[in-house]
């Protein structure tokens, strides 16, 4: 799992990389792309990360605070060779993904209204276009078309700042940035496939 911010843009790239299963002919992985909006206050800015270097950086962490599962429909594929025009990032980070960049249609009008290009986007069938689209982990035909469902966790990133209380010789009360705060976050992605052959992990949830 690779996660990549480009605050300037507001987008969030997360890469997950699914080793294949030879016995089911698949090839040696699988590269997924998903491509959301990035609010503010989601995560601390990369300036404060820079000033507040953590002591210890080998340690393995444990969060703080554990967020809320996220369930996102991927509705919109995004063209690999005009992405860069979203995000920079996406040409390197997606690069094994060129087939399988998804992002939402909630966040493409977002991105339109601040000039990006919509060329780069286009919608996927969904089950209103497709009566008989189905979960792919309810599909018996591994040719046909579903809708795939992929599950991620990042365990441990900054979210917050931590502020520390000092007082003065006047007793006089102010505060101070004095740490980072880390949480843990969890998405399910579901997201349209030609075939089941893509998505036979779904058989195992």
């Amino acid at each position: 799992l690779t996660l990549c911010l480009s605050i300037c843009q507001e987008v969030k790239i997360f890469r997950a990389l699914i080793l294949g299963e030879l016995e089911r002919g698949q090839s040696q992985f699988q590269a997924l792309c998903f491509v959301t909006r990035l609010h503010r206050n989601e995560i601390i800015p990369s300036e404060s990360m820079a000033k507040l270097r953590q002591k210890n950086p080998r340690t393995v962490r444990q969060a703080e605070e554990v967020r809320g599962l996220e369930h996102l429909s991927m509705d919109v594929a995004v063209n690999f060779s005009k992405g860069a025009q979203l995000s920079s990032h996406i040409h390197n980070v997606c690069a094994e993904a060129k087939e399988a960049i998804y992002t939402r249609e909630d966040d493409v009008k977002f991105w339109l209204e601040k000039g990006v290009d919509g060329s780069m986007f286009e919608v996927l069938p969904q089950t209103s276009d497709l009566p008989d689209l189905q979960r792919c982990k309810l599909c018996a035909d591994r040719w046909k078309p579903c809708i795939c469902s992929y599950s991620l966790s990042i365990e441990w990133y900054p979210c917050m700042l931590k502020y520390c209380k000092s007082r003065d010789a006047g007793g006089k009360v102010s505060s101070y940035k004095c740490g980072i705060r880390s949480c843990q976050k969890g998405y399910t992605f579901d997201y349209y496939v030609p075939q089941k052959q893509l998505c036979l992990w779904d058989e195992e949830t």
